[in-house]
């Protein structure tokens, strides 16, 4: 499933969002496709299940004027292609973030995980496959559902990610626009036509719709939510209050099982997608705890 009907980088990212920063590189037997740009402390971006670098494309150039910027391609999604299902885990997914900086010979300063790129990020560092002065997590998705819905989602999802058919009926799905503005409005956010339309590129390509089914299915946050105690760097938790994926509430629970000097930091008015609705907030939210990391001297807006 992971190698079929991949979206082909030549025709689909003929106007892709900075383009002209993309590269691709090998390293832990994938092919990725990689955004580099910008100058100053090394800055991580680590999207969310079902996004790309796409997600970036406002925010990306605004932390460039101040930071060397890497976003990646998470495995299987976008252009970067995937791994043996029994990669998709949470450790397999950070390991091979790992391979990748260590292919760039990069290591980040500072690393700024949306949702499920949050997860990543924690993990990478308690596995100790880098070593940033501080994650950012903008809403992320670091702990297990709890009560019915986490019993019956899990399950739920290994049965989709197992059946080719189910990704490609999301990707048939995904012709009728219509079904990706509801999929967006249910984040709580809005975004602009071309943000819907990026989405819709992607989701039409069943691999992948299969990418982020089988990270839904193969994770378990129970390890973000025991190791928290052992992350040994500051976390920030960036929570957009309009976020209806992952409840606000959730960044207090995440904060009560942290270092103390774990921070909280809201974004009202936004929701899940909250980078692509007001990158200046977010990039005014990265530059504050970027200064207090004292990577500030040769971070700029």
């Amino acid at each position: 499933m992971a190698t079929i009907d991949r979206p082909d980088w030549e025709q689909v990212s003929r106007d892709w969002p900075n383009r002209s920063a993309s590269c691709f590189i090998s390293a832990g037997g994938l092919r990725w496709h990689v955004q580099r740009m910008g100058q100053g402390p090394r800055l991580l971006l680590l999207h969310g299940t079902g996004a790309s670098t796409h997600s970036w494309r406002a925010l990306a150039p605004l932390l460039a004027k101040g930071f060397t910027v890497i976003a990646p391609d998470l495995p299987g999604h976008g252009f970067t292609t995937a791994p043996p299902p029994r990669q998709m885990t949470l450790p397999g997914m950070a390991g091979l973030v790992g391979a990748l900086l260590g292919a760039l010979d990069v290591q980040p300063d500072l690393i700024l995980g949306h949702s499920a790129g949050a997860a990543i990020a924690i993990q990478c560092r308690l596995d100790g496959h880098c070593a940033p002065r501080g994650i950012i997590s903008l809403n992320g998705a670091l702990l297990p559902w709890r009560g019915l819905p986490g019993h019956a989602f899990a399950p739920a999802a290994k049965l989709f990610a197992a059946n080719a058919w189910v990704a490609r009926l999301f990707a048939w799905r995904a012709r009728d626009r219509r079904v990706i503005e509801r999929l967006i409005a249910s984040t709580g956010s809005t975004l602009d036509a071309q943000g819907v339309e990026l989405y819709q590129r992607l989701i039409r390509h069943p691999s992948h719709v299969w990418a982020a089914l089988a990270m839904m299915a193969n994770w378990d946050l129970g390890l973000i939510e025991r190791g928290l105690a052992r992350l040994d760097i500051p976390l920030f938790l960036v929570v957009a209050l309009n976020d209806t994926t992952v409840s606000p509430r959730e960044a207090r629970r995440v904060r009560a099982c942290c270092r103390p000097d774990a921070e909280l930091f809201e974004l009202p008015g936004l929701g899940h997608l909250a980078h692509e609705e007001h990158p200046e907030a977010v990039l005014e939210l990265v530059e504050h705890i970027a200064a207090q990391l004292g990577l500030k001297e040769t971070a700029h807006s």
